[in-house]
């Protein structure tokens, strides 16, 4: 499977460097694989690590009957029963969830790191311009934030189009 998926990048980045102009050479760079993410467990110095468009559960502190998100643009919690936190990563970045109890005394603070999913993506860059392939093993478009806008809208206009003719919504 590791050949064909480096043999199918390998025929997507000649391609690619085939149709690029001669002064834009096209570079391809795989990501890293990220390392193992740390059990994400609410604590005073505890750090919850999420990948951005996934959601990871997290443990409140018992007693937990509020949590502050610092920057919603970045992620965004939900309170379940039992003491349960999903916490979905919304753009790269870093901010902080308090967890307060009912008279207002702090809990909890953990640190929230959003990243990219960088396993099986494959980055095309041509000079300032970047574009995102998920190659699991077929290298298809991949829209992430940080994409050129052309190929984001793209790629999101054809994803939203088959997600309307998949669910028949018409708005």
């Amino acid at each position: 499977m590791l050949i064909a998926m480096t043999a199918s990048r390998l025929v997507l980045i000649a391609a690619i460097a085939a149709s690029a102009p001669v002064w834009s050479p096209a570079i391809a760079q795989t990501r890293p694989a990220p390392a193992p993410a740390p059990a994400a467990a609410a604590s005073h110095q505890g750090s919850v690590v999420v990948t951005v468009d996934h959601a990871k559960v997290v443990r409140l502190p018992e007693r937990a009957q509020t949590v502050i998100v610092g920057n919603p643009a970045i992620a965004d919690v939900s309170v379940q029963r039992n003491g349960v936190m999903v916490v979905t990563g919304k753009s790269f970045g870093v901010t902080n969830l308090i967890a307060l109890d009912g008279s207002g005394t702090l809990l909890a603070e953990s640190s929230v790191r959003v990243q990219a999913a960088s396993d099986s993506m494959l980055t095309v860059q041509r000079g300032l311009e970047r574009e995102s392939y998920s190659c699991t093993p077929v290298c298809q478009p991949a829209a992430q934030l940080g994409d050129v806008k052309r190929f984001f809208d793209e790629v999101g206009g054809q994803n939203k189009a088959r997600n309307t003719a998949a669910t028949g919504d018409r708005r």
